[in-house]
């Protein structure tokens, strides 16, 4: 499997991310969006793969080692939606005076490092 370079983030200009009202969203910039979704489209196959080696009765390393590329790849799209989350959303609940955003985003850090 190939390794995925990982883009650059958008400025917080560019991504506007889970607004503090009560129906929270994330408003991704159509890039980040794109790169996310080819992303996943990516690990979609991947999995699809394993599903077929595990079918073939591939030899178990063999599907370890696929498996280990799909966990590096969701790790990768954790690390992108983390970081603009931190850069943004959390940075703007902040300004507005919403310090439980912390707590928020320490206990979705632990719950990601578990993986």
């Amino acid at each position: 499997m190939e390794e995925v370079k990982q883009p650059e983030l958008e400025s917080c200009a560019e991504v506007e991310c889970c607004t503090s009202t009560s129906e929270r969203k994330s408003h991704h910039s159509e890039q980040t969006k794109k790169n996310l979704v080819t992303r996943l489209n990516r690990i979609e196959g991947q999995i699809r793969g394993v599903k077929g080696l595990i079918e073939k009765d591939t030899y178990c390393d063999d599907v370890l080692t696929q498996i280990a590329a799909i966990q590096s790849a969701l790790n990768g799209v954790s690390k992108i939606l983390l970081e603009g989350h931190l850069k943004n959303c959390v940075v703007e609940r902040i300004q507005e005076g919403d310090m439980d955003v912390l707590d928020e985003f320490l206990t979705t850090i632990q719950r990601v490092m578990k993986k």
